[in-house]
């Protein structure tokens, strides 16, 4: 007989709503404003998180400890996979010396950082978030910022600001299916309604992240690069989502805004060339004479290993591709004491049916072997022998051995968190503002992938809880639901799993507190944003939803 959730234990909203919050109230305070690291913070909000769960919300005590080992398996694979392999790569070409080259070709295009940032933390980290998802781009956008010279600091803000607009179509359009499979409306419905939002804050987000860097008068001084970036990647997000449904959103979006900028500031420089106070002044002898020094060969030689890494992580993405490794390599079993052991409420759930948890282990179809494969065939083409191959390997898992720690008791929260009701008793508390639920409705989003780190999981928590609201307030579902994934990505830049990946890119392990501090504020600022659009949209400007 399984475990029913029980959303309001003391027979208080509040008081009960109080509690469910408790474990992310304790981890994110102690990581934001602690003075202890990262691990522990997280290891003080796991504890937090079983106890709420055992002693107020009555879940039984051998499903809350299996609830947690299942949540730290998945933090360390396939997420923690996906991390260490990104950061290997990176750690290949600086080995060999081939990232020096990178750097040097990024300053030969532009050598103004805030053109910098918009091609890599943005069009680049567009792509990767539309072909892979799930941390990949941080990853690969923050350790590319720092290799370039950016301040450990600014490259991890940047690399979690930019990767807000694409990510509700990432991983080739997850989310947004996994929200129609929960609420059951329909994916292309879904689809548009995101693409009628989005683009937007696709327009906003290249701008605040140069406003972060530099200011107003640094955002002045290079406006037509930022409409050009922001502008091309909304028009294309916004015909795909439209008219071509979610998978290739992000992919068609990032490339066509990196192509378009990238022709664009070969023909139009930024009257002054803005660096970091820190940095000397600009060296236009030295920078201008960066295709002198290297060939175009060179240059092509030190990308291919990121052209290839963007080729296999979409080949990976690619559905038929994914069914076909599973069905031949993918090792899945129930997870003991956990599977089918709770059940929803159908407060939150439209037909609530016990949770099946299985762990499933798809080490060839995992987007991590994409970057992995990658880095092979990469080391190949640099010439790495064998031996530098696995000392650079081993070193990169030494030197994220606390990160992987943290990223496992993340997600060891998020799932106790998930299955013992807490996620849903804070939904719950949002649906209680009546005429204001659509802002709320973001809220709840952003609020969701905070807790879990992904806007698939938000989506999976929420969506049904979503519709349920919206019909019961007369609101439309399609708007609503869709308010989830939208909101929600305004959430990833704050969620402790992408805190760490940042920070582990960036070579600042230990200072995770300082980095979530740096991004907070835009995290709230930006989902509010989304959540007085959806309020416009359900009650002004109701002709921008789809159906």
């Amino acid at each position: 007989m399984p475990w029913l959730q029980v959303y309001d234990p003391l027979n208080s909203p509040l008081l009960s709503t109080l509690v469910a919050a408790l474990p992310i109230v304790v981890l994110l305070g102690l990581l934001g404003w602690g003075r202890i690291s990262a691990h522990a913070a997280a290891a003080l909000g796991l504890l937090t998180a079983l106890l709420a769960a055992i002693f107020v919300f009555r879940m039984p005590v051998t499903t809350a400890l299996a609830a947690a080992a299942d949540g730290a398996a998945y933090g360390l694979f396939p997420i923690g996979w996906i991390v260490v392999m990104a950061i290997f790569l990176y750690a290949l070409t600086v080995e060999t010396g081939q990232f020096e080259v990178v750097k040097r070709s990024v300053a030969s295009l532009s050598p103004d950082r805030r053109i910098q940032a918009l091609l890599i933390a943005f069009s680049f980290g567009a792509f990767v978030e539309g072909a892979a998802g799930f941390g990949t781009p941080v990853a690969i956008s923050s350790a590319l910022l720092i290799g370039a010279g950016f301040r450990p600091l600014q490259a991890a803000g940047m690399a979690l600001i930019a990767n807000t607009a694409p990510v509700a179509f990432g991983a080739l359009g997850t989310p947004i299916k996994v929200l129609a499979d929960t609420s059951g409306l329909d994916e292309m419905l879904l689809s548009q309604m995101a693409g009628r939002q989005l683009p937007f804050f696709s327009l906003i987000v290249p701008a605040w992240m140069v406003c972060t860097m530099s200011g107003w008068q640094g955002l002045k001084g290079v406006w037509p690069a930022v409409l050009v970036c922001g502008g091309s990647f909304a028009a294309v997000q916004f015909y795909t989502a439209n008219y071509m449904g979610s998978r290739l959103v992000d992919v068609a979006a990032g490339l066509a805004s990196l192509v378009t900028l990238t022709l664009f500031v070969r023909v139009w420089k930024p009257r002054d060339v803005w660096r970091f106070d820190n940095e000397a002044a600009v060296a236009s002898s030295i920078e201008t004479q960066a295709d002198a020094v290297d060939s175009r060969w060179d240059v092509f030689s030190a990308w291919f290993p990121w052209a290839l890494l963007s080729v296999c992580v979409f080949v990976w993405g690619l559905q038929d591709v994914k069914t076909f490794f599973d069905k031949h390599t993918t090792v899945k079993f129930a997870v003991p004491g956990l599977d089918q052991q709770v059940q929803r409420n159908v407060e939150v759930a439209v037909d609530a049916k016990p949770e099946v948890a299985e762990y499933r282990i798809n080490w060839l179809s995992a987007t991590g072997t994409s970057i992995f494969t990658a880095a092979v065939f990469s080391a190949i083409w640099m010439g790495v022998a064998p031996f530098v191959f696995g000392r650079v390997l081993l070193r990169t898992i030494f030197q994220m051995r606390h990160a992987l720690l943290t990223i496992a008791l993340m997600l060891a929260i998020a799932y106790v968190t998930r299955y013992s009701g807490m996620d849903a008793t804070l939904g719950l508390a949002f649906t209680r503002t009546g005429v204001m639920y659509p802002f709320f409705a973001a809220m709840l989003g952003w609020l969701g992938v905070a807790l879990t780190g992904s806007d698939t999981s938000a989506n999976a928590l929420f969506g049904s809880l979503q519709r349920i609201t919206a019909e019961r307030l007369g609101l439309n579902p399609i708007l609503i639901c869709t308010a989830n994934s939208t909101g929600g990505v305004m959430g990833k830049m704050i969620d402790a799993q992408s805190i760490v990946v940042a920070a582990v890119a960036t070579q600042q392990t230990g200072n995770e507190g300082q980095i979530l501090r740096f991004v907070f504020w835009h995290s709230v600022a930006l989902a509010c944003m989304m959540g007085l659009l959806t309020l416009a949209q359900a009650y002004w400007l109701t002709w921008m939803v789809p159906g």
